[in-house]
């Protein structure tokens, strides 16, 4: 646990509808809202995602202190402007992996959302263009493996199905 800081993980495949769940709970609760897309290290840092969730967010906020990262700048390829992220009474922290086993010992809450691959792929390509389709079937060959080596649905306090409104 994070101290007073109450922790909701939000995980699932890409394209599922994480970052729609975490903006509208982040306002519900008056809380900073971190974003997977920006501590990956571009296309192949699910693997590495724990380096900047882990040892410069979540460990140094449970020795109670503020943490801070600098986020992934994905079309320059490299780590950009700085993210404070400082002692609150929530935190909201989206992405694909974010749920990991090593981040779950530090929330109160994990929400697991998912989607059928042709709708998450849909939305993908809607935000990111066509050019993009193999870099997220790339993707989504890493993320399903990940996500079921780690136990990440049946972790979930809730599973959402990230096909129906979110609020109504």
């Amino acid at each position: 646990m994070l101290g007073s800081t109450r922790l909701v993980l939000i995980d699932g495949p890409a394209g599922s509808g994480k970052t729609t769940l975490a903006g509208a709970l982040g306002e519900a609760l008056s809380a900073q809202v971190l974003h997977g897309d920006d501590m990956y290290e571009g296309w192949n840092g699910l693997g590495t995602l724990w380096e900047t969730l882990g040892e410069q967010v979540l460990l140094p906020l449970a020795q109670g202190r503020s943490g801070r990262f600098r986020r992934w700048d994905w079309v320059a390829s490299s780590r950009g402007d700085v993210i404070d992220v400082p002692r609150a009474r929530a935190l909201v922290i989206e992405g694909v992996g974010v749920a990991q086993r090593r981040g779950r010992e530090f929330a109160n809450l994990v929400v697991y959302i998912d989607a059928p691959w042709e709708e998450r792929l849909r939305r993908g390509l809607a935000r990111d263009g066509e050019h993009m389709r193999s870099e997220w079937e790339r993707w989504q060959a890493a993320e399903v493996p990940f996500l079921e080596r780690e136990g990440t649905r049946a972790a979930a306090h809730y599973d959402v199905d990230g096909t129906e409104p979110i609020f109504q």
